[in-house]
């Protein structure tokens, strides 16, 4: 067989080797679903033995980003994500209290245990499962109007509850586990095994620190938290291009903000450029994102300017409709390929944002190149993303999502706006404002979904005899399908 490959020439010579294509390069544009994997001779023994750690200076040790939406990326979320390795963009849409309180919030959670969701004794269960659908390994901790830990409720008991039933009448005084019981996550493991439970506050010296399951302690033997200098969890913020650029830039960083993302719908502009050298002269220290651009030019121009990491994708999201309004976009693969080739060429690095529905299209986006991976709509309707969890007529769990240029979105940004000037603004969103996103049953929390999404992107690098991302960006053979080999390599549902 014959392979093309892909070279990028930079003043002369070949840059590092980027993957290759199987048998003939193709002469247009592509989608993760046009393109496949090619297995190679492995010498991989074992997918755990695989590390997905980015090497663009972010500090995470998986290459998942969530995506900066105000229905995607809370405090909750992003903490989550990244006592898993990942990194989580805090929306550059809240008011600035707000983004500096959840900068700090996500800053000072445990990072041996899982986050508590805290009520009060006058609190109903109508209200609790509006953060908590009633499954094993979840639970609600419940203080007094001191702050006096009382008991906790594991979720399952409010499936049996009556929604007005106050949480105080149901509290129990639960197992609980002290921080000097624990020696490491295994211990964790072993100790919630021998005392049959799924779900435990972690106390010490009295105060509630944090929660535990079974599979939280599980997690933490398999995954390595995204740490900063102090130990504390990682955690990026966006900012727009608009405004006081240099005093948002340096209010988020002193709030914590590990990584700065400057963020607008159409990356490759004037303003943009501006607003990129005017953080990189503040000198502050933290890797600069920018975008969104699908072409190579673009990630020269922002990369000149002082971006680190270029953010990748016009049109491919689930809430977006900026393809079908004004035909603006990039088939997301041939742009991530594009792109990564020119930021390498450079000293930086891409993200691929948006577009992914499957742990197939992650892989593939990491094959072409790209450091991390952002997700949006696929982290909307979990457990731990903004917003409360809803139940429709059939009893399944959901949350709302919306684009971030739709008219919901503009009309959160903007609502300070006189009704007029409000508006003319209304009057050209773009994207979906509403949109029911389902709890999976299977998979409810965003940590469900990590394990689904890292197993899958590690089984691809063993397919491909890759150990780190740098050898999975060197060694992977992609091939064109069409779109009826996409559609054989689905699996089908089975009927009796």
């Amino acid at each position: 067989m014959a392979f093309a490959a892909c070279p990028l020439f930079v003043a002369g010579r070949a840059s590092v080797k980027f993957m290759r294509f199987y048998e003939t390069t193709p002469s247009h544009d592509l989608t993760y679903s046009d393109v496949f994997l090619v297995p190679e001779r492995s010498a991989v023994t074992s997918r755990l033995t695989v590390s997905l750690a980015p090497e663009d200076g972010t500090g995470a040790t998986i290459p998942i980003v969530s995506a900066n939406m105000n229905s995607v990326t809370g405090p909750r979320l992003a903490a989550t994500l990244a006592r898993r390795g990942g990194l989580g963009v805090i929306p550059q849409d809240l008011p600035a209290t707000e983004l500096d309180a959840a900068i700090r919030w996500v800053k000072a959670q445990p990072v041996a245990y899982d986050a508590t969701v805290d009520l009060g004794p006058g609190d109903t269960v109508a209200a609790a499962l509006a953060l908590l659908p009633p499954l094993a390994g979840h639970g609600i901790i419940v203080h007094d109007e001191h702050g006096v830990f009382l008991g906790a409720i594991a979720a399952e008991r409010l499936a049996t509850a009556l929604p007005d039933a106050r949480l105080g009448d149901l509290v129990a005084r639960v197992t609980e586990i002290d921080v000097d019981e624990l020696d490491g996550p295994r211990a964790a493991f072993d100790l919630m095994v021998a005392a049959d439970l799924q779900f435990a506050p972690v106390l010490h010296e009295g105060k509630v620190v944090g929660a535990l399951s079974r599979k939280g302690a599980l997690r933490s033997t398999l995954y390595d938290p995204a740490l900063d200098a102090e130990g504390r969890l990682r955690v990026a913020a966006a900012i727009g291009i608009n405004g006081d650029v240099a005093g948002k830039a340096k209010a988020i960083v002193a709030a914590g903000a590990d990584v700065l993302v400057i963020d607008t719908a159409h990356g490759h502009q004037d303003a943009m450029v501006r607003a990129i050298s005017t953080v990189a002269s503040l000198g502050l220290g933290v890797p600069i994102v920018a975008g969104n651009v699908v072409t190579a030019d673009a990630v020269r121009d922002l990369v000149g300017a002082g971006a680190t990491i270029i953010k990748v994708g016009v049109g491919p999201g689930a809430m977006c409709t900026t393809r079908m309004m004004t035909a603006v976009g990039r088939p997301q693969f041939s742009a991530v390929l594009e792109t990564a080739q020119a930021a390498r060429s450079l000293g930086a690095h891409v993200w691929a944002d948006g577009g992914v529905r499957y742990p197939r299209d992650v892989a593939l986006a990491l094959a072409a190149g790209a450091s991390s991976v952002m997700i949006g709509s696929w982290f909307a309707g979990t457990i731990e993303a903004p917003g409360t969890l809803a139940v429709d007529e059939q009893g399944r769990a959901y949350k709302e999502s919306w684009g971030m240029a739709s008219t919901k979105a503009v009309q959160e940004r903007f609502d300070k706006l006189d009704a007029y000037e409000l508006a003319r603004k209304t009057l050209f969103a773009e994207g979906i404002s509403s949109s029911k996103i389902y709890l999976d049953p299977l998979r409810p929390s965003l940590e469900d979904l990590l394990d689904m999404i890292t197993s899958g992107v590690r089984s691809s690098l063993s397919y491909a005899g890759a150990t780190t991302l740098a050898e999975f960006h060197e060694r992977a053979l992609v091939g064109v399908q069409s779109a009826a080999g996409y559609e054989e390599g689905k699996a089908l549902p089975v009927s009796w």
